[in-house]
């Protein structure tokens, strides 16, 4: 097993080796790489993510000098994916790869499939030189696409297609409905066979709506500098941590008045619960407007808190759910505030969260972040009395 598992080592390094830069890509693909470069997936690793460093600086793997988050927060970085295999010490070191590919343009192109796994499931990469999977309804077939020219109609015109630093295979049906994804953001146990995470599997198999569909909508610009497109995937990738405003479309907030009190409903259009990561801290916050003073109502508060014996704590140790009134899945979920609205009020109702739980910052040597500790706000709006 072991050789076998250095063959595959010995290939992919041969492959990363040649074309592992993402910079590569920028010269056919500027639009994206600069999404990219801003993406969380560029800055996964802990020189790159604060949030994710504070959590490994108390990881009981960092006293093994196990660096266990590796195949899914530097799965680039092959010698230390390598040494992991092997039991031996595998720690990230501050290198290029870890400060600009810790999940690279190659890798994710690469996915050939998934193995599903209790705890985790597992990336397979192709081991095919230089052949990348990508989505194209219009050559869905087509499994080596070269570069050439194509020839119009009668041969007026002509215009290139293909890539001339690598194949393209769009017969991939994991790029089409998002199952791609499914490697890294499935799910994730820890030794209790707790779910720390889990994402509905339901959304890896729609080719209408599913992760990429959502996280990676087509904004305008084109795809590649070869051949100007109208539209390309979004590789900044929407998440609760980079461009939420691309998510905010799938939230549906209204007001209802009644008699004596009034009521908002927060509809989740997402396939899967909001904000999965138990980090995260949403809230509803509801002012009204009367008389040219403002009444402040009651923060309503929405997590998934967990931890062992009735109390939080640290993802490693938990065993259960202490709380979880996070919105569900298509779930319409109605808030009802005890207070008689009058003609003439204004409400304004805003919806946020928290990348980070406020009562967390401190434990994760975050007080000199300001990202961690930002208020972002996903829907804002004032309603008028009737």
């Amino acid at each position: 097993m072991k050789i076998i598992l250095s063959i595959i080592f010995i290939i992919l390094s041969i492959q990363a080796s040649e074309l592992v830069d993402s910079n590569t890509c920028k010269a056919c693909h500027p639009t994206i790489y600069s999404e990219f470069y801003d993406s969380s997936h560029r800055k996964s690793s802990i020189f790159e993510n604060k949030v994710h460093k504070g959590m490994w600086d108390l990881h009981p793997d960092k006293e093994k000098e196990s660096y266990t988050c590796a195949k899914c927060h530097t799965p680039t970085d092959l010698e230390l994916l390598k040494n992991l295999e092997e039991n031996k010490k595998a720690m990230p070191e501050k290198n290029n790869i870890q400060t600009q590919e810790a999940i690279s343009c190659v890798y994710c192109h690469s996915i050939e499939n998934i193995e599903e796994h209790a705890n985790s499931n597992k990336n397979i990469s192709t081991l095919k030189d230089k052949v990348f999977y990508s989505a194209n309804e219009n050559n869905r077939e087509q499994k080596n696409k070269e570069f050439k020219d194509e020839v119009s109609l009668f041969g007026m015109m002509k215009e290139k297609s293909g890539s001339p630093f690598h194949k393209i295979d769009y017969s991939n049906d994991n790029f089409y409905t998002g199952k791609m994804c499914m490697g890294c953001h499935s799910h994730l146990q820890n030794e209790n066979n707790f779910d720390l995470c889990r994402v509905e599997e339901k959304g890896a198999i729609n080719e209408e709506t599913n992760c990429i569909s959502c996280h990676m909508p087509k904004i305008a610009g084109s795809a590649t500098s070869i051949k100007i497109t109208k539209e390309h995937r979004f590789h900044g990738f929407a998440s609760g941590s980079k461009n939420q405003d691309l998510l905010a479309k799938y939230i549906k907030i209204d007001l209802k008045e009644n008699k004596n009190d009034f009521e908002i409903s927060i509809k989740n259009e997402a396939s899967h619960n909001l904000f999965l990561q138990p980090l995260r801290l949403a809230q509803l916050k509801v002012s009204v407007l009367r008389d040219g003073k403002t009444i402040a109502l009651e923060t309503k508060e929405f997590a998934r808190i967990i931890g062992k014996d009735g109390k939080p704590t640290m993802p490693w140790i938990a065993d259960s759910e202490i709380k979880n009134n996070m919105i569900k899945a298509n779930e319409k979920r109605i808030i009802n505030y005890d207070f008689q609205i009058q003609k003439n009020d204004k409400i304004e109702v805003i919806f946020g969260y928290y990348t980070v739980n406020p009562k967390m910052i401190e434990k994760l040597n975050l007080q000199d972040d300001e990202e961690s500790k930002k208020f972002n706000i996903i829907f804002s709006k004032f309603f008028y009395a009737k």
